[in-house]
């Protein structure tokens, strides 16, 4: 009689979880609540992650959807996402202490958008509609953008043959996908130029790719991630064009259905950018406790990258003689 679990596969996606961005945001979160005291504000919630959403709620964070919920002179965070300028305004005049916890990458894609409306182009930006990150790219040049969701949109945009086209794209988006969008932009509209470097973050590029080499011939793919994370919706998608006969997204262990599992041999587990490991290790548990075998990590990427905390939060922390 075979081991328990010797026919069945449980694979692991390597790299997952927490990117640098993700984790300097969770961070600064938690420093300005250790160096300032609760409340601490936060504009939007500070990364897209219930769970670690309600862990900073329960510490004495705020989260709040916009600045008029803030009382005047009060600490506020800005969230991963990045924000408009038109935000940063508004804090301003009602003399709220900022500190922004902008992706530098969302950032980078700030400062090409600024400088490509400098240069007189029109842009196009690929991306969600309502997304946090959109929206605040999009408040960098608002009368130069103009948002494409999918492929289906290009036919209608329409702009004179002389004028000077770029496209900027949200981080988070479908490899795959965004330069399906491109190809389409750049067949209607010759003239188009490219950012100087890819949009699309190196974490979200990379989980898509350990996706995409676990999903091949994989009854099913669990992907634990919150329903609002763009990157972790992504990888669900990118599952079932690689090969997953099933994928599902959920929050955590608890929203596992029993019914997946039926006459399903091979697994494998991911999660997106802002998900905490723990969460991951609460699958996997539940899929060893039904036979499943301990999971074999397969590695596509290393990753060591990591930001520096927020100017001026580094500032707050060395005038108090913490390390920064």
């Amino acid at each position: 009689m075979p081991a328990l679990g010797a026919d069945r596969d449980l694979l692991l996606a390597a790299p997952r979880g927490y990117c640098a961005g993700v984790d300097r945001a969770v961070i600064t979160v938690e420093k300005a609540l250790d160096l300032y005291g609760a409340p601490v504000y936060v504009r939007k919630q500070i990364v897209h992650n219930k769970h670690v959403v309600q862990t900073l709620e329960r510490r004495g964070a705020v989260f709040v959807e916009e600045l008029d919920e803030v009382p005047g002179g009060a600490t506020v965070v800005f969230s991963a996402h990045g924000v408009s300028p038109a935000v940063h305004d508004q804090a301003e005049e009602r003399g709220l202490k900022t500190i922004d916890a902008t992706c530098p990458l969302v950032t980078k894609v700030h400062h090409e958008a600024r400088r490509f409306d400098r240069e007189g182009y029109q842009i196009l930006l690929i991306g969600h509609a309502g997304h946090e990150e959109v929206e605040g790219t999009a408040g960098e040049a608002p009368e130069v953008i103009t948002l494409v969701e999918t492929v289906a949109d290009v036919e209608g945009l329409s702009f004179p043959d002389d004028t000077k086209l770029s496209w900027l794209s949200q981080t988070t988006l479908s490899v795959d996908e965004t330069m399906a969008i491109v190809d389409a932009l750049r067949e209607k509209f010759p003239q188009l130029e490219d950012p100087p470097s890819d949009d699309i973050c190196y974490a979200t590029q990379n989980r898509q790719l350990a996706v995409k080499e676990i999903s091949e011939g994989a009854d099913l793919m669990i992907v634990v991630g919150s329903a609002n994370s763009s990157n972790s919706v992504r990888l669900v998608e990118v599952a079932l064009e690689a090969g997953a006969k099933a994928s599902y997204r959920v929050d955590d262990v608890t929203e596992i259905r029993e019914e997946w599992l039926e006459g399903v041999d091979k697994v494998g587990v991911t999660s997106g950018a802002s998900v905490p490991e723990d969460l991951v290790e609460g699958v996997l548990a539940f899929l060893n406790e039904r036979g499943f075998p301990t999971a074999t990590a397969v590695h596509t990427a290393e990753e060591s990258l990591i930001f520096a905390l927020p100017p001026e939060l580094r500032r707050d922390l060395r005038a108090a003689g913490q390390p920064a």
